[in-house]
C-alpha cells in the first residue's frame, strides 16, 4: 500500500476587508460587516453628549435669553427702565395677570417699572461677566501657556507673579481699584474684575500645557522641526484647550455675581447704568413692606448665575473622559 500524503489544508491570508469586518475598525466596515463613518473627535463626541443632556440644554436656552434681553431689550419692553411715577405707582405690587407689561412685576420706591429695569439691567451683567471672561481666558491663557511649556527660569518667574496676585483678596481687590474712579462704567468694572481674576486660568493653563506637551505628537512636531510657535498653535493649544473652557464658563457666572455684590456695596457700575446688584440695594430697605423690590432683581442674578454654573457643570462632563 502505497504511501498517501495527506493535504495540509493552509488558510489564505486575511485582506485588510476581512481584517475590518474582524476587528470593527472604523473603516470599511464593523464587526457585523456594515459600513461605520470615520472616528468621532473629542470635540464631537463632546456636542454629541452635550446635545442629550437635560442641563445642558436647559442652562442654554437660559443664556440665550439672557443674551437676546441684553442686545435687544427692545423686544421684551418699550417703558424706561429709568422714568419714575411716584405719585402713581410708589412700591405698587406686581400686576401677576399683566404678562410682560409694565405692571407685571410690580413698581419700586421711586415708581419705576421693575419688569423694565430687570430686562435693561441685564445687559450691565452680561456684559461685565463675558468681557472679563474673555480677557481673563486670553491674558491668563498666554501666562499659563508661556509657563507651563518654555519651564525653567520663565515658569519661575511667571508664577510667582502669579502668586502674587493670587493672594490678593478679589472681592477687596476690585473695591479698592474701584474706589479710585469717581464714575464707574461697565468697561471699568470688567477691567478691574480682569485685574484681578485671572490667576485661575492661567494655573489650568500651566498645568494642562504641561500634561500636553509630554505628549508623543508634540515630541514628533520637535523632532521634525516645527517652530515654537506653530506647535502651541497647531498642537499644545487645541489640545489643552478643555479645561481652560470649562473653567472659563463655570467662572463666567462668578463675575456676574461680583459684579452685583460690588453693585450692591455702592463700588459697581455707577447711574444711571441699569444694574441687578443696584435694584437689589435699592430694595434692602423695603424688604418688609414690599419684599418684591429685592426680590426680583436678586432672583435675576441667581438663575443668570446658576444657568452659567449648570452650562459648565455639563461641558466638564462632555469633555472629561473619565466622567462618561
Amino acid at each position: 500500500m502505497s504511501d498517501v500524503t495527506q493535504a495540509t489544508h493552509v488558510p489564505a491570508p486575511a485582506t485588510p476587508v476581512d481584517l475590518d469586518k474582524a476587528a470593527g475598525t472604523p473603516g470599511t466596515g464593523n464587526g457585523d460587516g456594515g459600513p461605520v463613518g470615520k472616528p468621532r473627535s473629542l470635540w464631537s463626541d463632546a456636542w454629541h453628549d452635550l446635545r442629550r443632556n437635560p442641563l445642558f440644554v436647559i442652562s442654554a436656552v437660559l443664556i440665550v435669553l439672557l443674551l437676546v434681553m441684553s442686545v435687544w431689550p427692545g423686544l421684551f419692553t418699550s417703558t424706561s427702565p429709568r422714568r419714575g411715577d411716584l405719585a402713581n405707582h410708589y412700591l405698587q405690587a406686581p400686576q401677576l395677570t399683566h404678562f410682560f407689561s409694565a405692571e407685571w412685576l410690580g413698581y419700586d420706591a421711586q415708581g419705576r417699572s421693575i419688569y423694565a429695569r430687570v430686562i435693561h439691567g441685564a445687559r450691565a451683567s452680561v456684559t461685565v461677566g463675558v468681557a472679563v471672561t474673555l480677557l481673563v481666558t486670553l491674558f491668563g491663557g498666554l501666562i499659563g501657556m508661556l509657563a507651563g511649556y518654555f519651564g525653567g527660569w520663565i515658569d519661575s518667574i511667571l508664577s510667582r507673579i502669579l502668586d502674587m496676585f493670587a493672594g490678593l483678596p478679589f472681592l477687596l481687590g476690585a473695591m479698592v481699584v474701584l474706589n479710585v474712579f469717581d464714575v464707574r462704567t461697565v468697561w471699568i468694572v470688567a477691567l478691574a474684575l480682569a485685574f484681578l481674576g485671572w490667576t485661575q486660568i492661567a494655573r489650568v493653563t500651566r498645568g494642562s500645557v504641561i500634561t500636553t506637551k509630554q505628549s508623543d505628537y508634540v515630541q514628533a512636531a520637535k523632532a521634525l522641526g516645527a517652530g515654537t510657535g506653530r506647535i502651541l498653535v497647531r498642537h499644545v493649544l487645541p489640545n489643552a484647550i478643555a479645561p481652560v473652557i470649562v473653567v472659563a464658563t463655570i467662572a463666567l457666572g462668578g463675575y456676574i455675581a461680583a459684579e452685583a455684590s460690588l453693585s450692591f456695596l455702592g463700588i459697581g457700575i455707577s447711574p444711571p447704568t441699569v444694574s441687578w446688584g443696584m435694584d437689589v440695594s435699592d430694595g434692602k430697605d423695603q424688604l418688609r413692606n414690599a419684599p418684591h423690590v429685592l426680590l426680583i432683581p436678586a432672583v435675576m442674578v441667581s438663575v443668570t448665575v446658576l444657568a452659567f454654573i449648570m452650562l459648565g457643570d455639563a461641558v466638564r462632563n462632555a469633555l472629561d473622559p473619565k466622567l462618561r
